[in-house]
């Protein structure tokens, strides 16, 4: 049985009611209303504007819409209201928590942890900034990122793509761009590959072909400014990010796209020097502009190249987005598949993690989900035949770009 239609507003929407809005893409979906305002971007002077958050969907979607596209939510009785209050009310609870526990790199409990929540989610409910320009590109935000106020408040941002230095006005990045002459990242080149085809839906888009792919190891206390603006500029991508200003600890790698102009900045990982966890990445972004080219795989291979020759295993930094989820999974699959493919006889779990470096637990978990592996006697046992691992492969699709160790420069620093 189908709900009963949305009633047209007649009244101003209150923050923290219950919608239903009309998506630019023709879906209609629930929503809450975060923030309310007159006159905005996308509404008349004397107009309401309203931010929404869509239920069940990422944070990224949040929006402001003219209130032309609101509708009342349909009635669904005070008990299934007060029931879904309560759920909505427990999961974000949740969510909150967990965000902040990363944030902080501490547990928390009690008032403490109540303040924090309450904090962190005042200051990050709102997009501040909603889109950039960045070389050929304009590209929306999907988060709230902490750039100083009198940046924060701009609906837009100007962006270099080789010193990340940000602007307000267009007529200042124009100048910028006229002046500058850096073409690549603060850093030492590590590594340095062909550029592959671009895949269909970029050529589309209208991306241009890069000549090469190159990455670059940045630290963060030798270049701290640079380190400093691609952590804002990546808190524009990633709900799960814990670094803005602190980049001393990190070491950052840079993957640019090489054209006639230059080295433009395409994605990047961050790493410590030295964690506890044993995480061989803290953050890892591949710019919207950039994604569907499979840099994601390039990153995160290189990232376990570097673990290997460091003689460690290696694991994100927990815990993941829902796209970081995927594309690790993804990645550990297709490692793990072929080693398994590479040795048709008796390989253990601490071999495979010799091997490539991902630490035991994630090479469980990913054959867990692949029904690759059982618990006998105690431990988990690899149980798989050859059919069974072509089999796999073949459903995997098609091979990902990642890290040719020959190209790969980079060697362990003297121990000092």
């Amino acid at each position: 049985m189908s709900s009963p239609p949305a009633e047209i507003l007649s009244h101003p929407l209150a923050v923290g009611s219950h919608a239903s809005c009309a998506r630019a893409d023709g879906q209609t979906l629930v929503c809450d209303v975060i923030e309310r305002r007159r006159g905005g971007e996308h509404a008349e002077e004397e107009e309401w504007e309203y931010y929404v958050h869509y239920d069940g969907f990422d944070r990224r979607l949040d929006e402001w819409v003219p209130a032309g596209r609101m509708r009342q939510a349909p009635h669904n009785g005070a008990c299934g209201r007060k029931a879904e209050r309560e759920l909505g009310g427990r999961r974000a609870t949740r969510n909150m928590r967990r965000k902040i526990d990363e944030i902080n790199h501490v547990q928390t409990c009690g008032e403490h942890d109540e303040a924090l929540e309450k904090e962190h989610e005042e200051s990050t409910k709102l997009k501040n900034i909603q889109r950039i320009e960045m070389g050929r590109f304009e590209v929306d935000a999907w988060y709230f990122s902490p750039y100083p106020d009198a940046f924060a408040q701009q609906e837009k941002l100007y962006i270099c793509e080789y010193t990340l230095k940000y602007m307000k006005k267009r007529k200042a990045y124009v100048q910028h761009r006229l002046a500058c002459d850096v073409r690549t990242p603060p850093g030492v080149e590590i590594y340095r590959t062909p550029a592959p085809p671009l895949h269909p839906d970029c050529l589309a888009a209208g991306s241009l072909q890069p000549q090469e792919l190159s990455i670059f190891e940045v630290d963060g206390s030798k270049a701290k400014v640079y380190c400093q603006c691609l952590c804002l500029l990546a808190k524009l991508f990633l709900d799960h990010k814990t670094l803005y200003y602190d980049v001393d600890p990190f070491l950052f790698y840079v993957l640019c796209e090489v054209h006639d102009g230059g080295h433009s900045l395409a994605g990047y990982f961050s790493k410590e020097r030295a964690s506890q966890e044993g995480n061989n990445i803290a953050c890892i972004l591949v710019l919207p502009q950039h994604q569907r080219k499979g840099y994601g795989k390039l990153l995160i291979d290189t990232a376990y190249q570097i673990t290997i020759r460091e003689g460690k295993v290696g694991s994100p930094e927990k815990p993941l987005s829902d796209l970081g989820q995927l594309s690790f999974r993804s990645y550990w699959t297709q490692v793990l598949l072929q080693a398994l493919s590479a040795h048709r006889g008796n390989l253990s779990i601490s071999d495979i993690s010799s091997m490539t470096a991902i630490k035991t637990e994630d090479i469980i978990s990913t054959l867990q989900s692949l029904n690759l592996i059982k618990y006998w006697k105690g431990q988990h046992v690899i149980s798989v035949s050859p059919k069974i691992v072509d089999e796999h492969l073949r459903a995997n699709g098609r091979a990902s770009l990642l890290c040719d160790p020959a190209r790969l420069t980079w060697r362990p620093p003297a121990a000092t």
